[in-house]
């Protein structure tokens, strides 16, 4: 077959796949998003591999499709209108950890556990979302804004300069690492501003349909010297919240998650059965917050912390009960610490997986006195609909501060069953409905609810359009994504 002919010719025949068994894999993830069709999968080794491809791709019409990991959780790499797969795996190479400008460069295929053991024995680490699958790319999670359970506002914005392939085959770089001689400029790549257009801006949430991300510059920092994990059982959402907004602004912690009793059940479970065990004992609504010391006087700094906290709750807050530790769970601060600042260890099974085979996440943005409404708002919806809201996950993040918080519903499902997956599929985009009626506001849209959402914005998609035009007129990265 010419096709498989001419990609071997870029990255060799052994990096060629074109066997139905060798590219079901790619064909679908773990969303409802229905299977896909591709010709190849081609695994490059490096940009200028990646830059070849694309353009022989747009040369023959033939869409493009970057994959940078073995898991996939949303659809979007699902090849939606054939064409080639683009798999990254082979670009695995962490290149510098850069401790002056507190900086890290690596690859596209590099995962949440190779890049925490590789930062850890540097005394580094970088800041993650809840419990990141340890296999899955970090490039891909910080490219789609993964929201991170850090509420420190210098770590609003992790992600540094990126290198590009643009759809036309052109090798791009962003920000501070587009300078000449670089990597050898003293800025290292770790400003992602200009000059002029912040070009990263283009890459982020654009599922692949702006280009393809080499590799990536992370923001590090030290890990703490010393750290404290409070939980607070909530009875009202909106009284944790109000606590919230009086500590967070005085960087009063580090992580920072509100969790509801499955999620908290199954964070805190390694099997199965402690699972159900642990569903009988921890409360509805969990507040966890961690103070931490880190290089400099760290007993001081947590002294500090806790003096302010006891202050703000005897004074303003005495419904709010801080503890190290939940009843009837050993080690439950160690275990919490552990799932905040290193990926799912867990190997054999993810933990969203231990009560059901499936899981389908809806996520959004709201402002945190509204996170209680949603939460009402959406369990009536649900229970009037016949759904068993205890086969609900939910998981609250305050951002920036408490500037923002993302609301996070999972709905758990037997992912063998075709009707459960087709009543779970229409009843969370019903959801996601009736939470945009109601103002959330869906800054990562994907499959059924992106279309829906553009519809609602049609000079927003004119617009995204005429730009996908200039970098990609043929329309061939990833196409049916997004509005394209």
């Amino acid at each position: 077959m010419e096709l498989i002919r001419d990609l071997a010719a870029i990255s060799g025949m052994a990096n060629v796949l074109s066997e139905p068994e060798q590219l079901k894999p790619y064909l679908s993830d773990l969303s409802l998003v229905p299977e896909g069709w591709a010709q190849a999968a081609v695994c490059p080794a490096n940009a200028e591999e990646v830059s070849r491809i694309v353009k022989y791709c747009g040369e023959n019409h033939l869409p493009v499709v970057p994959v940078s990991s073995a898991v996939h959780l949303y659809g979007s790499s699902i090849p939606k209108q054939g064409g080639v797969i683009v798999d990254l795996k082979r670009m695995n190479q962490i290149h510098e950890i850069d401790l002056v400008n507190r900086c890290v460069r690596f690859d596209a295929g590099v995962t949440w556990k190779q890049l925490t053991e590789a930062l850890a024995e540097k005394g580094m680490r970088v800041i993650m979302p809840l419990a990141p699958w340890g296999n899955r790319s970090v490039a891909t999670d910080h490219l789609e804004r993964e929201v991170t359970t850090s509420t420190v506002y210098d770590y609003g914005e992790p992600m540094q300069s990126v290198e590009v392939v643009f759809p036309n085959g052109d090798i791009f770089r962003t920000g501070s690492a587009s300078v000449h001689g670089y990597p050898n400029t003293p800025a290292r790549g770790a400003n992602p501003a200009g000059p002029g257009l912040d070009f990263y801006r283009l890459l982020q949430n654009a599922q692949g349909t702006f280009g393809i991300v080499t590799w990536m510059s992370l923001k590090i920092q030290s890990i703490p010297k010393i750290d404290k994990v409070y939980f607070a059982p909530l009875q009202s959402i909106d009284y944790g919240m109000d606590f919230l907004y009086r500590i967070l602004p005085r960087r009063i912690g580090q992580e920072c998650v509100i969790l509801n009793r499955r999620d908290l059940a199954e964070l805190l479970a390694d099997s199965p059965e402690e699972y159900e065990s642990n569903l009988k004992i921890v409360p509805e609504w969990t507040l966890v917050l961690v103070v931490s010391g880190l290089l400099r006087r760290p007993e001081e700094k947590i002294a500090y912390e806790d003096h302010f906290l006891q202050d703000v709750i005897q004074s303003e807050f005495p419904d709010i009960r801080l503890s190290t530790g939940l009843k009837g769970i050993r080690g439950a601060d160690r275990r919490m610490l552990r799932i905040l600042r290193q990926p799912w260890q867990n190997e054999s099974v993810y933990w969203k997986y231990y009560g059901d085979s499936g899981c389908q996440d809806l996520f959004f943005i709201t402002k945190p006195e509204k996170a209680e409404y949603f939460v009402d708002t959406v369990k009536a919806f649900l229970e009037g609909s016949g759904f068993d809201c205890r086969q609900l996950g939910a998981y609250l993040q305050p951002i920036e501060h408490n500037r923002a918080c993302q609301v996070q519903f999972s709905f758990h499902y037997n992912r063998f069953n075709p009707e459960a997956c087709r009543q779970v599929d229409e009843l969370s985009f019903q959801t996601a409905k009736l939470c945009r009626e109601q103002g959330g506001y869906f800054t990562r849209p994907y499959g059924r609810l992106a279309e829906y959402l553009y519809d609602g914005a049609a000079g927003y998609r004119s617009a995204l359009k005429r730009v996908k035009n200039i970098f990609d007129p043929e329309n061939i990265m990833n196409p049916g994504n997004l509005c394209f």
